[in-house]
């Protein structure tokens, strides 16, 4: 094979003088999702696999055998008497633990129908009618689109729910949003493709009533399942495809393919960020394989009409190998380090599309490597931040607050955001208090706390709002500058919020959230986490 064709079935990467300019992204599944009201039981006879709902009886009931607070429905006592012999009603009492949850799932029943083909019919657990629906979508429409993936050489499904469910237009748009970013399979690395669900062509929501507008639930889903999507191509890729430069790309593009050109995208190069002072970002940055890339995209209505002036700040740091502080384990996941810039990414692109009303959004990151050269900082030296003040280097590996502080200082001086919400992978402290699933929250504000926690549980991206001791800063002060960018090892997540906030005004909203846990998954991978929230909060300040 000659290097020309090589190249053609590889991934574009650097060469050996030049870095990769560009990322691909991973396209949408493209699965087609409907709605349909009314179906009839006539109506699922060409379907290869229906997924039937199975309820809970209502709260108060918990003192029940799990299969006597279960039951049925009208087309799956139908179905189940007509088409699989019972055979429905035998697996709900053999999987009656399973669907006592939401989102649990029993296995397939397989019934021969007319021309000897193969139907299948699984059940569903979908809760309760007078359970609180918050979070229902998600569970629902994992469970879903693990069933498609599990259950081979399905070319369509028909899923039915209940009206209850059907109605309600934030269930079934997080339905359609979870299952299309479950069905996410990241193969532009492999030489040969791992598909998910390859053969799987439409998936049917129906309803035996009412059903909400299929046109507002599927492209808003759609949107939002982009969004997850992008801040997981971003985590996955390896650090010889994503850098500062291509991850700038990745910005640009992103504003270039916004609806009604409502974002714009500037990139301040090394020269740009001199003359602002940004000594702490470009002193990480020295040691960077390619030029600090310091990305600010910028989304406004498309009426103009403005409410609130936000920014959103993402840490994004391409790779951290600690720096002369080099890092003893772990290496080989410090391409995760750019977590907070891809959730913020992540959600770039959704806004772009779903353009909300009433919010204008600044969001910024500044990125470069953590890398080892002739001229990367070392410890003791003194930087100074864009906003005057000093920081002694008491350690290279705490470099992610660096780079921070100076977005910080350039979201509240030069953006001028009435509210900031800044999102990093910061420290291994936090995981250590929260564990890998949820995210920390520091904040002096309880207003800002009660927002980001109501985005929290709309959206399933986990957050829990931890103390913002402010005697604790005192670990902060240096003997030869402002402040040391260390504390001790105790309170460690407390120490590094307190030390963002040196870089906002005192008194405006600022959240600080370290989502170093939730962005990954062991074995699996980018999570997507807080893209969602994300667009959620900022929705909330359109509408506040």
């Amino acid at each position: 094979m000659s290097t020309e064709e090589m190249n053609s079935q590889t991934f574009p990467t650097w060469t050996f003088d030049k870095a990769c300019p560009s990322m691909e992204w991973t396209p949408l599944s493209a699965v087609s999702v409907t709605l349909t009201a009314n179906v009839t039981a006539d109506q699922l006879s060409s379907t290869d696999l229906v997924i039937l709902p199975v309820e809970s009886s209502p709260s108060g009931s918990e003192d029940k055998e799990p299969s006597s607070a279960l039951e049925l429905k009208t087309l799956a006592t139908q179905m189940d008497s007509a088409v699989t012999a019972g055979a429905l009603s035998e697996v709900l009492q053999e999987h009656a633990k399973a669907l006592a949850k939401r989102g649990g799932t029993s296995p397939a029943v397989r019934v021969i129908v007319g021309g000897g083909k193969t139907q299948k019919y699984m059940l569903l657990a979908v809760g309760s009618a007078d359970d609180d629906l918050k979070g229902a979508g998600w569970a629902l429409g994992k469970a879903i689109a693990a069933s498609c993936i599990a259950e081979k050489k399905l070319g369509t499904v028909t899923v039915v729910l209940p009206e209850t469910y059907a109605t309600h237009e934030t269930v079934m748009t997080d339905v359609v949003t979870a299952v299309y970013q479950s069905l996410y399979a990241d193969n532009r690395f492999r030489s040969k493709k791992k598909p998910v669900a390859e053969d799987l062509t439409a998936i049917t929501f129906a309803s035996e009533g009412s059903i909400c507008d299929a046109s507002v639930v599927v492209e808003t889903g759609k949107m939002l399942a982009q969004g997850v999507i992008m801040a997981k191509d971003i985590i996955n890729a390896p650090h010889n495809v994503l850098n500062s430069e291509s991850l700038a790309e990745t910005a640009k593009r992103i504003a270039a393919e916004s609806k009604d050109g409502t974002m714009t995208c500037t990139i301040l190069d090394k020269t740009e960020c001199e003359k602002r002072g940004m000594g702490a970002y470009l002193g990480v940055a020295r040691g960077s394989e390619t030029e600090p890339q310091f990305i600010h995209m910028t989304y406004k209505p498309v009426d103009g009409n403005v409410r609130r002036k936000v920014a959103l700040v993402g840490k994004g740091l391409l790779f951290d190998t600690g720096g002369y502080n080099i890092k003893t384990q772990m290496m080989e996941l410090m391409k995760f380090d750019c977590g907070g810039s891809a959730a913020v990414l992540g959600a770039a692109r959704s806004i772009s599309q779903l353009c909300p009303a009433g919010v204008e959004v600044h969001f910024i990151v500044a990125a470069c490597e953590n890398m080892i050269n002739d001229k990367a900082y070392v410890p003791s030296d003194i930087l100074t931040a864009s906003n005057g003040l000093t920081i002694e280097v008491m350690n290279t590996d705490a470099e992610g607050r660096l780079t921070l502080a100076d977005a910080l200082v350039y979201a509240d001086k030069e953006v001028q955001a009435e509210k900031i919400v800044e999102f990093s992978t910061l420290t291994g402290a936090c995981m250590i208090s929260l564990g890998k699933q949820i995210a920390g929250v520091w904040t002096d504000s309880d207003d800002l706390a009660a927002e980001l926690d109501a985005a929290s549980k709309a959206t399933g991206d986990k957050t829990w709002r931890m103390p913002m001791a402010h005697e604790y800063a005192e670990q902060l002060e240096s003997p030869f500058a402002d402040l040391k960018n260390l504390g001790t090892r105790f309170g460690g997540s407390i120490t590094a919020a307190l030390f963002l906030t040196n870089f906002v005004e005192k008194g405006k909203p600022f959240g600080h959230v370290d989502c170093a846990g939730p962005i990954w998954e062991d074995g699996k991978g980018a999570t997507g986490w807080g893209s969602k929230l994300i667009v959620e909060w900022v929705k909330q300040q359109g509408q506040a």
